[in-house]
């Protein structure tokens, strides 16, 4: 019974997730164009890939969204596990509203932050009405700046879900371990560098995993913000791979840079999980 039970989501899984896997593995070693020619073309499509300008350009500006997005999302969400675990008044309706832009999709997310930060609109419009005329925050439009305005969006909505995680692990530890440190004389911060943050090594593992995959896969944030712009000052690999598949009717290239995206999270998450699970088990 629970493998009649379970053999049709194990059947669908096989066939609408690593089926499709494979058949992008497939396409990319295809001249396909605007439709899939199962012509066999070798690595051609990886060399155009990596000839390609705005490739190289996408894969600097994740480098830069991914490592400021992961940091970010872990500090803050710590910070704010550390302040909800001191057991505050409302503790409940902070924690909803922490945890609320999580429930919104990035698509919202990207509209809500466009308007926030357009020069003519948002923020800087609303500073300089109040008098102060020579403030700028124009960062939505400047070529140097603006793939952080993605990075102050995407932190803001996934942040909550990480400070869930974290509170999730301060509230499960074992208060004994603390008690007795106290009473060796240990301060609050040795306690939380010395104790409390290796505890958390697996909501540590957990939340970078499920960061790092939202950074490499972000699409539909960067569209609704900035729609790759200005100019490709914002572009990424799943932009590059929509733009070059769907709208420049170059599906061998775009499915070859989908084979590189999947690439580059196996080369992540894999040696990670590979270190987590070798890692002895105590108690």
């Amino acid at each position: 019974m629970p493998r009649l039970v379970l053999s049709p989501s194990v059947v669908i899984m096989l066939l609408f997730i690593y089926g499709y896997m494979l058949w992008t593995v497939v396409l990319s070693l295809t001249p396909s164009r605007l439709l899939p020619r199962y012509e066999f073309a070798g690595m051609a499509q990886y060399v155009a890939l990596f000839s390609n300008d705005r490739w190289w350009l996408a894969l600097k500006n994740l480098v830069i969204f991914g490592s400021l997005f992961v940091v970010l999302c872990l500090v803050v969400g710590l910070l704010l596990a550390v302040l909800l675990d001191q057991r505050i008044r409302a503790e409940g309706a902070i924690r909803a509203i922490y945890m609320y832009p999580m429930a919104l999709s990035f698509i919202v997310t990207g509209t809500a932050w466009r308007w926030m930060l357009n020069p003519d609109l948002g923020l800087q419009h609303v500073v300089r009405g109040l008098g102060w005329t020579s403030f700028r925050f124009d960062w939505l439009v400047d070529p140097d700046r603006a793939i952080y305005t993605v990075v102050i969006a995407a932190v803001w909505q996934s942040s909550g879900f990480v400070m869930a995680l974290f509170l999730a692990g301060l509230r499960g530890m074992d208060e004994s371990i603390i008690r007795a440190a106290r009473v060796d004389g240990a301060s609050m911060p040795t306690i939380y560098r010395r104790i409390i943050l290796p505890c958390l090594r697996p909501v540590f593992f957990s939340s970078i995993m499920i960061l790092m995959h939202i950074a490499i896969k972000s699409f539909d944030l960067v569209v609704a913000l900035t729609n790759g712009g200005p100019g490709l000052a914002t572009d990424l690999p799943a932009v590059f791979m929509y733009a070059f598949a769907f709208t420049r009717n170059q599906v061998g290239l775009g499915a070859a840079s989908a084979v590189m995206m999947l690439a580059t999270v196996a080369a992540i998450l894999v040696p990670l999980i590979y270190s987590e699970l070798r890692r002895p088990v105590h108690g």
